[in-house]
């Protein structure tokens, strides 16, 4: 049994389309829970006009009855509002007005590697696909997987460490309730001081129409140990990870726990020893592996660190070269976000969540719900294992 989630659409094409397959039935879901998601991705300052006309909610259309999954593939739908400004451009179906065609390939974006793919004259043919507005899809998608993440008794939450040149402080021990009021900072970080130093970057940095990128990090809390596995490379629920977050669009860097620091740490500095009680169990003191060893999560709570590059999309244009003439010109300029971080880690919480949710279900199986409850508490009981609820 496993879980499979795709999505389908354009940015400003009529809307966005997800399909989540491989949920057990019975499994409860809230819709004001999806839809929270839905405009926590929304969040952050330095967002664009884009999120003025939007207003995201999914909207299920197959796969649910009653508020409860039947246990085949579940469909959400996500409307487009701009599409009632690009219906001409993005019909699809052949329309009488002439489109003009956008030949202006930007610098770090899919624009010109994709015309050159699939043969495209029109660069739009590439974009809209491209655009990180189909992460609304994603969204949507992860909201179902945390559903079921819960009913197990896991979170997965984010909050945002760096934008630009702005570090926040390290916080040791961190832990599920620290998160309770992140989405009140306007760039959802966990300390008050860097997240106004943040705004003020991002302020400083969009007068000089310049974006930003940064690094947000997700934890996720509750996890039973042995998910993933170590016996083939395809199983290893790091490398899964890592491939889920790096396809959100601008992520350029992965870090599993201490990630890159380990790199640079004795060996007797950078594991986490482990540990035995009759009220604890198996625990550990450290967590610089991040919950994960050996592709398989250790109980411990999972953190990983992604970083973003800043946006293609410049209010002042790159340098380019026209497609049709080879002649040099600027890059083409969209309606843009100054940084997205904010948003970006809502979307790392959906992909995380798709990929621990299918590592649950290829561990466990059942078709209910209740039957994935009853062999995940057979399997703790087997090895002995203490559960730690967020």
């Amino acid at each position: 049994m496993s879980l499979r989630v795709i999505t389908a659409g354009e940015s400003h094409g009529p809307g966005l389309t997800c399909i989540v397959e491989g949920l057990p039935a019975g499994l409860e879901l809230d819709r004001d829970a999806v839809n929270l998601d839905m405009a926590r991705r929304q969040l952050g300052h330095g967002r664009g006009g884009r999120m003025k006309i939007e207003r995201d909610t999914a909207e299920v259309t197959a796969g649910v009855r009653h508020g409860r999954t039947l246990g085949g593939p579940v469909a959400l739908q996500v409307a487009n509002r701009d599409y009632a400004n690009w219906e001409e451009r993005m019909s699809p179906w052949p329309v009488e007005a002439s489109v003009a065609e956008v030949h202006l390939p930007r610098p770090g974006h899919a624009d010109l590697a994709g015309a050159w793919k699939f043969g495209f004259s029109d660069i739009r043919d590439v974009l809209e696909r491209a655009s990180a507005r189909e992460t609304a899809a994603r969204v949507a998608g992860g909201a179902l997987a945390k559903a079921f993440l819960r009913a197990l008794g896991a979170e997965v939450v984010s909050h945002v460490t760096q934008i630009g040149s702005v570090r926040a402080p390290e916080r040791p021990g961190i832990g599920f309730e620290d998160f309770a009021a992140v989405d009140e900072s306007p760039v959802r970080c966990l300390d008050s001081a860097a997240g106004s130093a943040m705004v003020d970057e991002i302020n400083v940095l969009r007068k000089r129409n310049e974006s930003l990128g940064g690094v947000f990090e997700l934890h996720a809390f509750g996890l039973a140990p042995g998910l993933g596995s170590h016996v083939s490379w395809e199983e290893r629920l790091d490398g899964r990870i890592g491939m889920a977050l790096l396809s959100i669009q601008a992520c350029k860097g992965v870090g599993l726990g201490d990630g890159f620091d380990l790199a640079g740490t004795p060996g007797s500095e950078a594991h986490d020893e482990i540990f035995y009680d009759a009220e604890r169990g198996y625990h550990r003191e450290t967590n610089r592996s991040g919950g994960l060893e050996g592709g398989m999560t250790t109980g411990e709570p999972l953190v990983v660190r992604c970083a973003m590059k800043p946006l293609p999309t410049l209010t002042k244009p790159l340098r380019s070269v026209d497609i049709a003439t080879r002649e040099p010109a600027q890059a083409l300029r969209e309606r843009t976000d100054s940084c997205v971080v904010p948003a970006a880690g809502v979307v790392g919480e959906a992909m995380l969540a798709i990929v621990l949710a299918g590592a649950y279900r290829e561990k466990l199986g059942g078709d209910h719900i209740d039957d994935v409850r009853a062999a995940l508490a057979a399997y703790e009981q087997r090895i002995g294992w203490k559960r730690r609820r967020p």
